[in-house]
């Protein structure tokens, strides 16, 4: 994948737009546009006040060889929506993401759960309304599991979304790929469900607290 491309001098046999045209383009948020270019899925350049250019070539490919022509972006899996704590769950394994919806489904917790298969359709979900928990595998097929990670803990925005790791990898094999910063959650392969759901439990119950203090003051 191509990372962003921040010259100032564009090719002028391109035609450009910006990201506001290109999410008009694509139908998704603004946010999922800048998300994209920060993950080399979409081309883009910068002015010299900073903004970015994205080529319409890169737009329309990402329209036909990611969305099929004349489609939308994929819709996710969403298998409850009670309440507003939502969950994200990016897993590329068929197998292994079954898993996921058919024990996570059954908790009969206060979340909203969302499966997706690839970093792709992830950046979707986050771009149009960010999750409370992402739950990710670290070996993925494109950008891996440690690149959305960085991308996450670089933007403003959503550096202090909760990350919970699952990884067959040990700590010697993550501390060679960079490593995972201390609040990063990690469990390792095959999965507790038991010990995610008390994770799960946690975030809740300090969800709780927040808004309790938050309506004392």
């Amino acid at each position: 994948m191509n990372k962003l491309k921040t010259t100032n001098k564009p090719d002028d046999s391109e035609v450009y737009c910006t990201t506001r045209e290109a999410a008009d383009m694509l139908h998704v948020s603004l946010r999922t546009v800048q998300l994209w270019v920060e993950a080399g899925v979409l081309r883009a350049w910068k002015t010299d006040g900073g903004h970015r250019r994205l080529p319409l070539s890169s737009v329309k490919e990402l329209i036909q060889e990611r969305m099929g022509k004349g489609n939308i972006a994929p819709a996710p899996v969403v298998e409850s929506a009670r309440e507003n704590f939502s969950v994200l769950v990016l897993e590329d394994d068929e197998d292994m993401l079954k898993l996921y919806r058919l024990t996570m489904a059954a908790w009969q917790m206060p979340i909203q759960l969302t499966f997706v298969s690839s970093v792709f359709e992830a950046l979707v979900v986050i771009g149009r309304c960010p999750p409370d928990l992402l739950i990710t595998d670290l070996r993925i097929s494109g950008v891996d599991g440690f690149e959305i990670i960085k991308l996450l803990r670089n933007d403003p925005v959503l550096r202090s979304l909760n990350i919970v790791a699952v990884t067959g990898m040990g700590a010697e094999e993550i501390e060679e790929r960079g490593g995972l910063s201390s609040e990063i959650t990690v469990f390792t392969k095959p999965v507790s469900f038991d010990q995610l759901q008390g994770y799960v439990k946690a975030c809740l119950a300090h969800r709780l607290l927040v808004d309790r203090q938050k309506n004392e003051t």
